[in-house]
């Protein structure tokens, strides 16, 4: 099954060379979708380098639209099978992705994440606080939605296509794992964890995460539970079979 890889950029340009070499030499048949956050730091300098070279298409938003806006772009060009969240910086180390895929391409999956905290293999010790946060808003998560994940904001999300249109990605910034998170559960998708190495960087080293994201994260958690459910939605499907099978009210799959 094709792999599209699906890359937010903002400000990167210390480390998007290495992370698209680390990508590219991924040993799976995939395209490689980076969409350029309106940078000013010459990060877009450096992708138009990588345009049309290794299957990486590029990308712009002319100005900053957020994290959860550049991943719905680009999944709107994704044409793989199977899709994968992949961070710009170097704290997710993409020679996983055969661990992430594994349990879609046996068909015992739809939706895989990628957990930092359930016995990954190597881990860089970092901010007590941090890890915390994670771990509070995986809980009040889990409370929304009723499963049992131990890592919800991790950048690793691996789905297999037919769970795009059950998505319909709102959020525009760091709120997108949560909301993410919250329509797969409403969907009924089966929901696996896998253990992932991280190697968390530091403020000084470009971390973007700031207190404010986790409130913003919460507040997505908030809105997409308690919304209403749409009149026509998809029924999670074996991973084997060529669509999702309609709810009586859902009409045909759109093409």
């Amino acid at each position: 099954m094709k792999l599209s890889v699906l890359i937010p950029v903002y400000n990167e340009v210390r480390t998007i060379d290495e992370i698209l070499r680390l990508v590219t030499r991924v040993e799976i048949e995939k395209e490689v979708i980076v969409v350029d956050d309106g940078s000013a730091d010459g990060t877009r300098e450096i992708l138009k380098r990588w345009d049309g070279r290794h299957g990486v298409r590029v990308i712009v938003h002319p100005r900053n639209l957020g994290k959860g806006r550049a991943v719905r772009t680009a999944m709107a060009e994704a044409r793989g099978e199977m899709l994968v969240i992949q961070d710009a910086d170097l704290e997710y180390d993409p020679a996983e992705y055969p661990v992430l895929l594994r349990p879609i391409e046996a068909g015992r999956a739809d939706v895989v994440y990628g957990s930092r905290f359930f016995g990954s293999s190597e881990r860089r010790v970092q901010f007590f606080w941090h890890t915390v946060g994670n771990r509070l808003l995986t809980l009040i998560s889990n409370v929304f939605t009723n499963l049992n994940l131990t890592d919800m904001a991790t950048c690793y999300k691996a789905f297999h296509a037919r769970v795009v249109p059950a998505l319909d990605l709102e959020s525009k910034r760091f709120g997108v794992d949560a909301e993410f998170t919250v329509k797969v559960a409403r969907g009924g998708f089966r929901i696996f964890e896998v253990p992932i190495s991280y190697f968390g960087r530091s403020m000084a080293e470009g971390k973007k995460i700031r207190l404010k994201d986790g409130f913003s994260a919460l507040g997505a958690l908030v809105k997409h539970s308690l919304a209403p459910r749409p009149a026509k939605r998809m029924r999670a499907a074996p991973a084997g079979s060529e669509a999702a099978a309609p709810d009586s009210a859902a009409g045909e799959r759109p093409a």
